[in-house]
């Protein structure tokens, strides 16, 4: 009640049980995305070069969690990646070492490869960025969604309950009496490539075999989220070939078309790897693997300090206490933070941190992608040479 936190956490982790469980194999992209300071370390003028591009600083130090504040994010982004942080220490007291990092809540990167050269000593190396999204042509650190502690602007429950509601949805619709067209629901403003995508939904030469839906949000507030459950939306059948996804390029309608129409005519196949990608997220993707990524990240990161930890005289240490206390008109926020409490530390460790890809192995496994891509590129092609060929005649 004074808004202050305890004093009484527990500062060691002492777990009851042992445990023999490897991580899941994305957990190698930790050492991947830590890579490129293995050699310089973080040092203090490496890290504040990412500070233009930040949201908030957070400093853990002795086991407690500090935050400095520059730029609201959108929505309780902010303040959701700070909750999550918190559980963690909470699931592994003492397991976190000492550090400053700095976090951008943005849904685009935000260190881009081509600005930092290794051969130039100006931008080398590249500022440390933490942030919710990857990609290979960017340095950003990719850390855990804010979303898996819970999205109550948009009524997206924390990750432990969407799961279950998610896997109970899929039961609603056998596959095999599912909608025959590929579906896509979201908001097409916050991207070129989405907005383009939208134009798929109509052809005046063939049935387009798409079904693409505007999620107007304020639209959705005022309604009290009716249509936007998204357990409520596994009514259609999933257009992915090869393992988990169906790659589709960009401003490509016909790519759209032919994916449908591959996965109506290998119904078999398609609902096995169907069924493939939502068991890989629902096993994969448990909040204990979630806790476990974040530790690895943040150890690992920990250990490319080379710089005292300090607090800035802005911050302000949080934790729990102070997040959710002050909340008490109910509400979905209080009710997402409730439901994503850690109540004790965990009984087990971590899972045991697979060996970072080596370059040739990692080489490999992005060709054997491309590769992929690739082949149903061709087979789309193709598809469309035969069509076309069929119509003139």
């Amino acid at each position: 009640m004074t808004q202050t936190c305890p004093s009484n956490y527990p500062t060691k982790f002492e777990p009851a049980i042992s445990s023999s469980e490897t991580c899941p194999d994305y957990f190698r992209w930790i050492q991947q995305d830590l890579k490129v300071w293995q050699e310089t370390g973080i040092t203090r003028e490496t890290l504040e070069r990412a500070k233009p591009n930040a949201h908030f600083r957070i400093v853990i130090k002795s086991g407690r969690l500090y935050v400095d504040h520059y730029d609201k994010a959108y929505q309780t982004r902010d303040v959701f990646t700070i909750w999550g942080i918190l559980q963690l220490l909470r699931m592994y007291p003492g397991q976190v070492p000492d550090l400053e990092l700095l976090f951008l809540c943005h849904d685009r990167p935000g260190i881009w490869k081509k600005y930092f050269r290794k051969e130039d000593n100006a931008t080398w190396p590249p500022p440390p960025l933490f942030h919710y999204c990857g990609h290979r042509d960017a340095y950003d650190i990719v850390f855990p969604d804010w979303s898996f502690w819970g999205w109550p602007e948009v009524n997206i429950k924390e990750w432990n309950k969407l799961s279950v509601a998610i896997k109970e949805g899929n039961k609603k619709v056998k596959w095999k009496d599912r909608v025959p067209y590929a579906y896509w629901k979201g908001n097409p403003m916050v991207s070129i490539a989405r907005r383009n995508f939208m134009t798929c939904n109509v052809s005046d030469k063939y049935d387009p075999m798409v079904r693409l839906y505007v999620q107007d949000w304020k639209t959705e507030t005022r309604a009290g989220f009716k249509g936007s459950n998204l357990e409520d939306q596994c009514t259609h059948r999933s257009m992915i070939p090869m393992e988990h996804y169906w790659p589709i390029r960009p401003n490509n309608c016909v790519d759209l078309k032919f994916a449908v129409e591959w996965g109506n005519n290998n119904t078999d196949k398609a609902q096995v790897i169907g069924r493939q990608g939502s068991e890989y997220m629902l096993k994969n993707l448990e909040m204990n693997y979630v806790y476990d990524y974040m530790l690895y990240m943040l150890q690992g990161y920990g250990k490319l300090m080379k710089l005292d930890v300090t607090v800035p005289e802005n911050a302000t240490e949080v934790c729990s206490e102070t997040m959710a206390c002050p909340i008490t008109d109910g509400g979905l926020i209080r009710q997402c933070m409730h439901d994503s409490l850690v109540m004790s530390p965990s009984v087990k460790p971590a899972c045991n941190l697979p060996q970072p890809y080596e370059d040739g192995e990692l080489k490999r496994f992005l060709q054997k992608q491309e590769n992929a891509e690739r082949e149903v590129e061709k087979w789309t092609d193709e598809y469309w040479e035969v069509q076309s060929k069929i119509l003139q005649q």
